[in-house]
């Protein structure tokens, strides 16, 4: 699909924030998506997640499993989040889980049938790890290892965190793009028609963007 500068006169992004473990949620926003397109249907159509499939809700695993397969009725493009490379990092450094298990890493060990009991004591972390890397698909792992950090749609940038301001979009770093806060945020003009992101505690969010409504970000804060 070709995303230049005329992709939105005849065409829609519906961009969806941190999914973390939301199934439920995500078949809710699947069905408001389709319903929306039903209701206002345009020639071309691609819905971007922004990341974070993983942690703190109780079905990470049935997460990756519905975007494998795409469920949106339009294109479908999937971001990374900064819990994406936490999982990567977990399988490789198991002492990662020190400070992944208190952002939801827990949760996404339980939705793989991984027993957590010993890791919320602190405990037995390469046990853990060995654990999940034999109980992932590797079709789940293959598809984080494929994700990208960042998608330009006509005038519009797509990434989870955000930017470092006063460096060029196609030269941002990959820990800026899944991890910045402050030094992005503070800035108010990198909010207004630039760009969508999702960064925070909260879950499951989605923005419509076409000719009609123009939504220039997404922000969970």
């Amino acid at each position: 699909m070709d995303f230049g500068p005329s992709f939105l006169e005849r065409g829609r992004v519906y961009a969806i924030g941190d999914i973390h473990g939301r199934s439920d949620l995500l078949d809710r926003i699947v069905m408001a998506i389709r319903s929306d397109l039903e209701a206002n249907p345009v020639e071309n159509c691609v819905t971007v997640t922004l990341g974070d499939y993983f942690d703190r809700g109780s079905d990470s695993r049935g997460v990756i499993e519905r975007l494998l397969s795409n469920p949106f009725p339009s294109d479908f493009i999937p971001l990374k989040g900064n819990h994406e490379l936490l999982f990567e990092n977990f399988l490789r450094q198991p002492a990662v889980a020190e400070h992944w298990r208190r952002l939801g890493g827990l949760e996404t060990l339980a939705s793989y049938g991984v027993p957590v009991e010993l890791m919320m004591r602190g405990q037995s972390y390469r046990q853990a790890a060995e654990a999940l890397e034999a109980a992932v698909p590797q079709a789940h792992l293959n598809f984080v290892s494929s994700l990208r950090t960042s998608l330009s749609i006509g005038p519009y940038f797509f990434c989870h965190a955000g930017v470092r301001p006063g460096v060029p979009l196609d030269r941002q770093s990959e820990d800026d793009l899944l991890w910045i806060r402050e030094p992005f945020l503070a800035r108010s003009e990198f909010r207004k028609d630039c760009g969508a992101w999702a960064h925070s505690d909260r879950t499951a969010g989605s923005a419509r963007e076409s000719h009609q409504r123009r939504y220039g970000c997404l922000c969970h804060q």
